[in-house]
């Protein structure tokens, strides 16, 4: 990332998934080339309901929210009867985990301590033991994610993300559907080497597109913001859902949910080969649709930037040429999306291939150990996740999700439609019960595995089931300001009216599902998933 007192200041932003997010906003004086313009350090504060600034953060717990999270974990345990087939044992795991999934929607503290707090329940109440729940720290998804992590620290460190959306500015952005291409184009480069949508979103593009409206006249927050700047960013928030779902290694949730859906038995081969060649064509078609779409819904009042181009090329001259660490960086990357799409035949697991990185960047000092400890979005997410995971992992060893999809299962059956308008129907479901969630890894541990559970006793094809379901979760993280954690960063731009987050977002969402099934389904047939 540039450092700020180079003509950048840092901005903490907190959003839905991430505890803080460090970002930096260059200034007009920078991107015109006319040298550094040190600003002083601000810090914000953005929940997921809205943006709002303070000085101080919300210490210790929020007592409503935790109430309700508790009070449902505890009513679930002792109110409600015991289904049959169900241990107790069992049913209070499955009370916890409510009480877990609730704390992340309703956000009494950081993810990362309200998982803490509900895997100590466990192991306290003698439902999990200890080596039960913390097994999936070993898990291989896990530590793909954290390391994924790291490398997204190294493209922030080195300057190269910023590199790469500026390169695609200059080539691109002679005209405002053009610089929103370039900026979406540059996205989907960078996804798989950054996890962290919220991170991509605050650290780079939501910066520069504010600096580029800014330089045109368009403003936050005023009339102003129709120029230009509200159109940029609503196009980056709306397409970065296709962006998103390019690779697997694009947003940690995609990992998550191939790691549930192998749970169940939905057992993925190649994983990011297969992610990818389900995801290129209706990915792509999305990519390039969106915008045009958007350009028409709400077309800014400054079609032509002719200035832009120069503006980056003025940046980019000022960059210099690539550094030592960022030709590292590109390397590294490189080599890694090499072995992960073709781990199985080199007999490399997408894990070592990670690990190898990250141990090059450490070797050629690109990140240092201390920076790497420091990284607290890495460390949180190892966390949490194991959390999830682990819960997860023991209720269906429990079968507690067996019986309940088996149930499900059994009352769609007998329908008599078919899996084709089952399949279709509870993915209508998944998508629409996202309006209840303020995270999508939340809905991801909540609802996934009982979806997948279903999807599968309906009869549709395992692999079908895991990869569309996983796809989805990134299809609906721009339906409301509060989807998903890059859901609060756009919206905390100041260039979108909450009017217009939720009926962009309702169009963008069911356009996203439309494009996915249209041009997915052919091809999912050709890979043989149904």
């Amino acid at each position: 990332m540039p450092q700020a007192g180079r003509g950048w200041r840092q901005v903490g932003c907190r959003s839905a998934d991430k505890p803080e997010i460090l970002t930096t906003e260059p200034s007009t004086a920078s991107l015109n080339g006319k040298g550094p313009e040190p600003v002083a350090a601000e810090s914000t504060a953005t929940p997921a309901s809205g943006p709002t600034c303070a000085i101080d953060p919300p210490v210790g717990i929020k007592i409503k929210p935790a109430a309700i999270a508790i009070g449902a974990g505890l009513a679930l345990r002792f109110l409600v009867p015991i289904p049959e087939g169900i241990t107790a044992q069992a049913w209070s795991l499955l009370s916890i985990f409510v009480s877990t999934i609730l704390g992340l929607v309703l956000d009494p503290l950081p993810v990362g301590a309200w998982a803490f707090m509900a895997v100590t329940v466990a192991v306290a109440t003698k439902t999990l033991t200890f080596a039960q729940a913390f097994a999936a720290t070993t898990n291989e998804i896990i530590w793909l994610i954290v390391v994924s992590f790291f490398f997204a620290k190294g493209f922030e460190k080195t300057g190269l993300g910023e590199r790469i959306a500026t390169m695609f500015v200059r080539a691109l952005g002679s005209s405002t559907l053009g610089l929103s291409i370039g900026l979406n184009v540059a996205e989907a480069l960078m996804a798989p080497a950054m996890p962290s949508t919220s991170a991509r979103a605050g650290g780079i593009f939501v910066p520069i597109i504010k600096s580029l409206a800014k330089t045109a006249g368009s403003e936050p927050g005023d009339d102003s913001r129709k120029k230009m700047g509200s159109y940029l960013i609503q196009s980056q928030f709306q397409t970065g859902i296709h962006s998103t779902s390019f690779f697997l290694t694009a947003s940690a949730q995609n990992l998550l949910c191939l790691k549930l859906a192998g749970e169940l038995g939905a057992v993925v081969p190649n994983q990011f080969a297969a992610w990818l060649m389900g995801a290129v064509v209706p990915a792509t078609v999305g990519l390039l649709l969106t915008p045009v779409i958007l350009y028409k819904l709400m077309p800014p009042e400054i079609k032509d930037t002719p200035e832009a181009p120069a503006q980056a090329a003025a940046r980019l001259e000022a960059m210099g040429p690539m550094s030592r660490d960022e030709q590292i960086m590109a390397a590294v990357m490189g080599c890694a999306l090499v072995m992960w799409m073709f781990g199985e035949q080199l007999g490399i697991a997408p894990v070592l291939a990670a690990m190898m990185g990250l141990c090059g960047l450490l070797c050629t000092g690109v990140l240092t150990w201390r920076e790497c400890l420091s990284y607290t979005p890495a460390w949180d997410t190892l966390c949490w996740f194991a959390v999830l995971i682990g819960m997860s992992g023991q209720l269906n060893s429990m079968g507690v999700i067996s019986t309940f999809a088996g149930a499900m299962g059994n009352v769609l059956t007998g329908l008599n439609m078919g899996w084709m308008p089952l399949f279709g129907l509870l993915h209508l479901a998944f998508f629409g019960m996202h309006y209840m969630f303020a995270s999508q890894t939340a809905h991801v541990g909540a609802l996934y595995s009982a979806f997948c559970a279903m999807m599968l006793a309906s009869g549709v094809p395992p692999v079908l089931a895991a990869m569309t379901l996983a796809y989805s979760v990134n299809l609906f993280g721009s339906i409301t300001h509060y989807a998903s954690g890059q859901a609060a960063v756009f919206y905390g731009s100041g260039y979108m009216s909450l009017n217009e987050v939720f009926s962009m977002g309702a169009i963008c969402g069911g356009l996203g599902l439309a494009i996915w099934a249209i041009t997915g389904m052919p091809i999912w047939k050709m890979l043989g998933w149904w």
